[in-house]
């Protein structure tokens, strides 16, 4: 079978307020740091040499609100890339109304269009049902892969997770 990805933004913390939180509070700082050379060293192992890595995580609500109208728009895939480019790598605010838009102008949305879906309570609401649905299946980390009703949850090398595809019945391509 071919996979296909369908990809599913999940509020890790659901408990961080707007401005964010200092990672110090959540984890304690003695972690930062080795939290930050870990991330690191993942990311290279992809080949990602910028990350822009943080003491302060941003409440990612309404940027998941936003994914949701860009999925409507049939641009999730390109909204998801950019965001996820803006935050880690670019340094922008995922909780700025004029760096949101200009994500979604750059995935080809309406600017005013995705802000205020941003803050719309439907969209909202899917987050948290989207929520509900990940908490039933067992998800407690980011990213958590899911085939039929086997997870892999959490950030994993990606040996890992082609093996994964591979025992849930995905095929290699030639």
């Amino acid at each position: 079978m071919d996979v296909v990805l369908d990809w599913h933004g999940y509020e890790l913390h659901p408990d961080t307020p707007p401005g964010g939180l200092e990672l110090s509070r959540r984890f304690g700082a003695d972690r930062i740091g080795p939290m930050h050379e870990r991330l690191r060293r993942f990311a290279l192992g992809f080949g990602i040499a910028d990350l822009r890595l943080r003491d302060r995580s941003p409440n990612t609500r309404r940027a998941l609100a936003l994914a949701e109208f860009a999925r409507d728009q049939g641009a999730l895939d390109r909204f998801r890339v950019l965001a996820m480019e803006a935050h880690w790598r670019r340094g922008l605010d995922l909780e700025s109304d004029l760096d949101l838009g200009a994500i979604a102008a750059e995935a080809g949305l309406d600017r005013q269009a995705a802000v205020a879906a941003s803050r719309d309570q439907a969209y909202l609401a899917r987050i948290d049902a989207k929520r509900e649905e990940a908490l039933a299946r067992g998800v407690t980390a980011i990213p958590t892969f899911v085939i039929g009703d086997r997870a892999l949850v959490g950030c994993e090398p990606y040996e890992a997770v082609r093996e994964f595809a591979l025992q849930g019945g995905a095929r290699r391509r030639s």
